[in-house]
Protein backbone atom coordinates (compact mmCIF):
# COMPACT_ATOMS: atom_id res chain seq x y z
CA UNK A 1 0.00 0.00 0.00
CA UNK A 2 1.19 3.82 -1.15
CA UNK A 3 1.41 5.95 1.94
CA UNK A 4 2.43 8.78 -0.30
CA UNK A 5 2.19 9.07 -3.87
CA UNK A 6 3.58 12.22 -6.09
CA UNK A 7 1.43 12.49 -9.59
CA UNK A 8 3.34 14.54 -12.08
CA UNK A 9 4.13 17.39 -9.88
CA UNK A 10 5.73 20.83 -11.37
CA UNK A 11 6.66 23.42 -8.94
CA UNK A 12 7.57 26.80 -11.28
CA UNK A 13 9.11 30.07 -10.01
CA UNK A 14 8.32 32.72 -12.64
CA UNK A 15 9.91 31.08 -15.50
CA UNK A 16 11.92 28.49 -13.50
CA UNK A 17 10.88 25.16 -13.35
CA UNK A 18 12.30 23.56 -10.08
CA UNK A 19 10.88 20.52 -10.01
CA UNK A 20 9.36 18.94 -13.18
CA UNK A 21 6.59 15.99 -13.60
CA UNK A 22 8.40 13.98 -11.25
CA UNK A 23 6.33 11.30 -9.97
CA UNK A 24 6.92 8.23 -7.66
CA UNK A 25 5.19 6.44 -5.14
CA UNK A 26 6.11 5.17 -0.94
CA UNK A 27 5.13 2.47 0.48
CA UNK A 28 3.81 2.68 3.82
CA UNK A 29 6.45 1.44 6.47
CA UNK A 30 9.49 1.41 3.88
CA UNK A 31 12.32 3.63 3.80
CA UNK A 32 12.64 5.77 0.43
CA UNK A 33 15.35 7.47 -0.77
CA UNK A 34 15.74 11.10 -2.83
CA UNK A 35 19.54 11.59 -4.11
CA UNK A 36 20.60 14.47 -7.14
CA UNK A 37 22.93 16.44 -7.42
CA UNK A 38 22.78 20.48 -5.26
CA UNK A 39 19.80 22.16 -6.77
CA UNK A 40 17.95 18.98 -7.98
CA UNK A 41 15.04 19.86 -6.42
CA UNK A 42 15.07 17.17 -3.53
CA UNK A 43 14.06 19.77 -1.25
CA UNK A 44 11.34 21.86 -2.85
CA UNK A 45 9.45 18.41 -3.13
CA UNK A 46 9.82 18.20 0.63
CA UNK A 47 8.10 21.99 0.87
CA UNK A 48 5.52 20.90 -1.30
CA UNK A 49 5.10 17.96 0.27
CA UNK A 50 4.58 20.11 3.57
CA UNK A 51 2.68 22.80 2.40
CA UNK A 52 5.51 25.14 2.46
CA UNK A 53 5.55 25.54 -1.19
CA UNK A 54 2.06 25.20 -3.39
CA UNK A 55 1.93 22.50 -6.30
CA UNK A 56 1.72 24.28 -9.85
CA UNK A 57 0.74 21.49 -11.68
CA UNK A 58 -0.31 17.34 -10.58
CA UNK A 59 -1.45 16.27 -7.35
CA UNK A 60 0.47 15.12 -3.91
CA UNK A 61 -1.57 11.92 -2.15
CA UNK A 62 -1.15 11.14 1.81
CA UNK A 63 -3.06 7.96 2.39
CA UNK A 64 -5.36 8.37 -0.84
CA UNK A 65 -6.29 11.94 0.22
CA UNK A 66 -5.05 14.73 -1.77
CA UNK A 67 -2.86 17.35 0.56
CA UNK A 68 -2.13 20.01 -2.32
CA UNK A 69 -3.98 22.56 -0.62
CA UNK A 70 -3.30 21.81 2.90
CA UNK A 71 -1.49 24.08 5.03
CA UNK A 72 1.67 23.09 7.20
CA UNK A 73 -0.24 22.92 10.31
CA UNK A 74 -2.87 20.66 8.89
CA UNK A 75 -0.34 18.47 7.07
CA UNK A 76 1.51 18.20 10.59
CA UNK A 77 -1.86 17.53 11.83
CA UNK A 78 -2.53 14.47 9.30
CA UNK A 79 0.96 12.77 10.34
CA UNK A 80 3.60 14.33 8.52
CA UNK A 81 6.36 15.90 9.84
CA UNK A 82 10.29 16.54 8.67
CA UNK A 83 13.26 17.77 9.60
CA UNK A 84 15.38 20.57 7.99
CA UNK A 85 18.73 20.85 6.27
CA UNK A 86 20.00 23.84 8.24
CA UNK A 87 19.00 22.88 11.59
CA UNK A 88 15.94 24.38 13.52
CA UNK A 89 16.45 24.03 17.39
CA UNK A 90 15.49 26.19 19.99
CA UNK A 91 18.81 26.94 20.59
CA UNK A 92 18.58 28.68 23.98
CA UNK A 93 16.51 26.00 25.39
CA UNK A 94 17.48 22.55 27.05
CA UNK A 95 17.77 19.20 25.18
CA UNK A 96 14.49 18.24 27.04
CA UNK A 97 12.69 21.60 26.57
CA UNK A 98 13.29 20.78 22.77
CA UNK A 99 11.46 17.72 22.88
CA UNK A 100 9.06 18.81 25.52
CA UNK A 101 7.94 21.76 23.50
CA UNK A 102 7.00 19.10 20.37
CA UNK A 103 5.07 16.86 22.84
CA UNK A 104 3.06 19.30 24.36
CA UNK A 105 1.33 18.83 20.30
CA UNK A 106 -0.10 15.68 22.29
CA UNK A 107 -1.45 17.33 25.42
CA UNK A 108 -5.50 16.15 26.58
CA UNK A 109 -5.67 19.47 28.70
CA UNK A 110 -6.84 22.69 28.16
CA UNK A 111 -5.67 25.88 28.79
CA UNK A 112 -8.06 26.26 32.27
CA UNK A 113 -6.95 22.77 33.42
CA UNK A 114 -3.22 24.21 33.61
CA UNK A 115 -4.19 27.59 35.02
CA UNK A 116 -6.23 25.72 37.67
CA UNK A 117 -3.69 22.70 37.81
CA UNK A 118 -6.20 19.58 38.13
CA UNK A 119 -6.00 16.09 37.89
CA UNK A 120 -6.38 15.95 34.34
CA UNK A 121 -3.25 18.79 34.26
CA UNK A 122 -1.04 16.69 36.28
CA UNK A 123 -1.59 13.20 34.60
CA UNK A 124 -1.51 15.11 31.12
CA UNK A 125 2.15 16.75 32.33
CA UNK A 126 3.22 13.14 33.81
CA UNK A 127 2.38 11.31 30.29
CA UNK A 128 4.33 14.01 28.31
CA UNK A 129 7.84 14.31 30.49
CA UNK A 130 7.27 10.03 29.94
CA UNK A 131 7.22 10.67 26.64
CA UNK A 132 10.41 12.73 26.72
CA UNK A 133 12.53 10.67 28.94
CA UNK A 134 11.76 7.88 26.38
CA UNK A 135 12.88 9.76 23.15
CA UNK A 136 15.75 10.96 25.03
CA UNK A 137 16.70 6.87 25.87
CA UNK A 138 16.08 6.38 22.37
CA UNK A 139 18.17 8.96 20.44
CA UNK A 140 21.00 8.42 22.85
CA UNK A 141 20.54 12.34 24.73
CA UNK A 142 19.77 10.60 28.12
CA UNK A 143 23.38 12.18 29.19
CA UNK A 144 22.58 15.46 27.91
CA UNK A 145 18.68 16.46 28.27
CA UNK A 146 20.36 19.61 30.46
CA UNK A 147 22.39 20.52 27.91
CA UNK A 148 21.37 24.21 25.56
CA UNK A 149 20.44 22.78 22.52
CA UNK A 150 23.00 25.29 21.10
CA UNK A 151 26.25 23.94 22.60
CA UNK A 152 25.52 20.32 21.79
CA UNK A 153 27.77 18.49 19.13
CA UNK A 154 26.46 18.91 15.74
CA UNK A 155 25.71 15.19 15.53
CA UNK A 156 23.89 15.86 18.24
CA UNK A 157 21.78 18.64 17.37
CA UNK A 158 20.74 16.38 14.23
CA UNK A 159 19.62 13.75 16.63
CA UNK A 160 17.78 16.13 18.76
CA UNK A 161 15.49 17.56 15.91
CA UNK A 162 14.80 13.98 14.67
CA UNK A 163 13.52 13.49 17.77
CA UNK A 164 11.75 16.41 18.28
CA UNK A 165 10.27 15.21 14.93
CA UNK A 166 8.99 12.00 16.45
CA UNK A 167 7.55 13.83 19.45
CA UNK A 168 4.66 14.83 16.85
CA UNK A 169 4.26 10.93 16.33
CA UNK A 170 4.22 11.01 12.68
CA UNK A 171 3.32 8.89 10.24
CA UNK A 172 5.59 9.94 7.40
CA UNK A 173 9.12 11.25 8.71
CA UNK A 174 10.70 13.55 6.13
CA UNK A 175 14.54 13.85 6.78
CA UNK A 176 15.98 16.42 4.78
CA UNK A 177 20.17 15.41 5.09
CA UNK A 178 19.89 13.77 8.50
CA UNK A 179 23.29 13.12 8.33
CA UNK A 180 25.28 16.39 7.02
CA UNK A 181 28.82 17.48 8.86
CA UNK A 182 29.03 13.73 10.53
CA UNK A 183 31.73 11.81 10.33
CA UNK A 184 31.73 8.20 8.95
CA UNK A 185 31.12 6.64 12.61
CA UNK A 186 28.57 9.00 13.24
CA UNK A 187 26.78 8.19 9.92
CA UNK A 188 27.00 4.45 10.82
CA UNK A 189 24.71 5.09 14.03
CA UNK A 190 22.50 6.99 12.36
CA UNK A 191 21.54 4.48 9.82
CA UNK A 192 21.60 1.74 12.41
CA UNK A 193 19.16 4.39 14.12
CA UNK A 194 16.65 5.14 11.38
CA UNK A 195 16.29 1.76 10.63
CA UNK A 196 15.21 0.87 14.55
CA UNK A 197 12.59 4.04 14.97
CA UNK A 198 11.23 2.93 11.59
CA UNK A 199 10.30 -0.19 13.13
CA UNK A 200 9.45 1.19 16.85
CA UNK A 201 7.56 3.50 15.84
CA UNK A 202 5.73 2.16 12.99
CA UNK A 203 6.83 4.64 10.29
CA UNK A 204 7.46 5.25 6.38
CA UNK A 205 10.49 7.59 5.79
CA UNK A 206 11.72 9.84 2.92
CA UNK A 207 14.97 10.54 3.36
CA UNK A 208 17.31 13.11 0.81
CA UNK A 209 21.21 12.68 1.33
CA UNK A 210 24.27 12.79 -0.23
CA UNK A 211 26.60 10.44 2.21
CA UNK A 212 25.73 7.75 -0.34
CA UNK A 213 26.77 4.53 2.64
CA UNK A 214 23.91 6.10 4.19
CA UNK A 215 21.39 5.73 1.00
CA UNK A 216 22.18 2.63 -0.13
CA UNK A 217 22.31 1.26 3.15
CA UNK A 218 18.53 2.00 4.50
CA UNK A 219 16.62 2.85 1.31
CA UNK A 220 14.20 0.27 0.53
CA UNK A 221 14.02 2.19 -2.79
CA UNK A 222 15.60 5.17 -4.31
CA UNK A 223 14.90 7.95 -6.42
CA UNK A 224 17.16 10.29 -8.40
CA UNK A 225 16.98 13.69 -9.42
CA UNK A 226 18.79 15.83 -11.90
CA UNK A 227 17.47 19.30 -12.80
CA UNK A 228 14.18 18.81 -11.29
CA UNK A 229 13.74 15.75 -13.33
CA UNK A 230 13.23 12.35 -12.01
CA UNK A 231 16.15 10.71 -13.70
CA UNK A 232 15.97 6.99 -12.30
CA UNK A 233 13.74 5.26 -9.69
CA UNK A 234 14.80 1.31 -8.28
CA UNK A 235 16.51 -0.49 -5.27
CA UNK A 236 20.39 0.56 -3.97
CA UNK A 237 21.74 -2.17 -7.02
CA UNK A 238 19.73 -0.70 -9.48
CA UNK A 239 20.81 2.51 -9.25
CA UNK A 240 24.14 1.68 -8.60
CA UNK A 241 24.69 0.14 -11.72
CA UNK A 242 21.99 2.41 -13.78
CA UNK A 243 24.40 4.16 -16.45
CA UNK A 244 22.41 7.14 -16.79
CA UNK A 245 22.76 7.84 -12.85
CA UNK A 246 26.43 6.89 -13.27
CA UNK A 247 26.87 9.53 -15.74
CA UNK A 248 25.07 11.89 -14.04
CA UNK A 249 25.65 11.84 -10.89
CA UNK A 250 27.47 8.96 -8.79
CA UNK A 251 30.34 8.95 -10.93
CA UNK A 252 32.02 5.68 -11.93
CA UNK A 253 34.50 5.46 -9.47
CA UNK A 254 32.22 5.78 -6.59
CA UNK A 255 30.08 2.96 -7.80
CA UNK A 256 33.37 0.76 -8.21
CA UNK A 257 33.79 1.59 -4.35
CA UNK A 258 30.41 0.90 -3.19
Amino acid sequence: MNILEIKNVTKKFGGLTAVGNVDFNVEKDSIYGLIGPNGAGKTTIFNLITGIYQVTEGEILFEKQRITKLQPYQIADIGITRTFQNIRLFKKLSTYENILTACHYNSKYTILDAIIRNRKFKVGERKLHSQVNELLEIMGLADRKDVIAGNLPYGLQRRLEIARALALRPKLLLLDEPAAGMNPEETIKLMELIKENRDRFNLTVLVIEHHMDLIMGICDKIAVLNFGRKLAEGNAQEIQTNPVVIEAYLGEEEVTLA
